[in-house]
């Protein structure tokens, strides 16, 4: 089974692969207060609804980095009839090498929501943010973050993680703000964005399965989002969390 498709058909019915809800993400949207024609990049940008709601809004120019094809296939089909033509450079790339072609400070907000691994984890990815954005410009991280700290069990459902792979939520900011970063907002899933996040992501597998019978990878689709809910009603809707956070360089 291809991870990627995976991912791709979970979170289909999402309009942002992330639990923070979208009347959060748009008030984040309002702050950031671009011109026309500033200069944007998305960093594991998936679908890219979020850089086509910023050329809906502001008329910026966007570049989108994504590893995997598929989601920059359906990204350019959803800007169709929404934002003029070439508003935004799709790059299907590891994030590490596509980055290398950018001048320092080229961008005035820089994104990375639920992708920091792409870049090396948050040290790194803040790090690289604040060459490719220029002074003063915006940086906006969605990551994980613990609420408590995890048990054995948890860590162990979770594919053999290690509590150091993500830090607390004061700690997120903290490490920004240690970079010289400015802290300017944050918004949180709280337990109804995690709820309707997580039984999206599963239902959408349950309904492909039930709608694709025939399809070949039904069997372990299913298999993986079983455990994969089970996980998240037993262990994570108390300890994971997911932050946004709004910085200036």
């Amino acid at each position: 089974m291809d991870r990627n498709r995976f991912s791709a058909i979970a979170h289909r019915n999402h309009a942002f692969s992330n639990p923070i809800n979208e009347a959060k993400i748009m008030k984040m949207i309002d702050m950031v207060l671009l011109k026309s024609e500033d200069k944007v990049i998305d960093i594991g940008a998936g679908k890219c609804e979020l850089l086509i709601r910023l050329v809906e809004k502001y008329n910026i120019s966007g570049t989108a980095i994504e590893l995997y094809g598929g989601a920059i296939e359906e990204a350019k089909k959803n800007a169709g009839g929404r934002i003029p033509e070439g508003s935004i450079e799709f790059i299907i790339d590891d994030a590490n090498v596509a980055i290398e072609k950018f001048e320092h400070d080229e961008f005035d907000l820089g994104i990375c929501i639920g992708s920091t691994h792409a870049l090396g984890g948050l040290d790194t990815t803040l790090k690289k943010m604040r060459r490719l954005v220029n002074k003063s410009g915006y940086i906006l991280i969605g990551e994980g973050y613990w609420k408590q700290r995890p048990s054995h069990d948890y860590l162990q459902a979770l594919g053999g993680a290690k509590e150091a792979d993500l830090k607390y939520h004061d700690e997120n900011v903290r490490v920004a703000e240690e970079l010289g970063l400015v802290p300017l907002w944050s918004y949180v899933a709280n337990e109804d964005d995690w709820d309707e996040y997580e039984w999206l992501y599963s239902s959408s597998i349950e309904n492909y399965c039930h709608e694709n019978p025939n399809d070949p990878d039904c069997i372990v689709m299913l298999e993986r989002i079983r455990a994969w809910r089970r996980t998240y009603l037993q262990w994570g809707r108390d300890t994971l969390g997911f932050g946004l956070y709004l910085f200036r360089n």
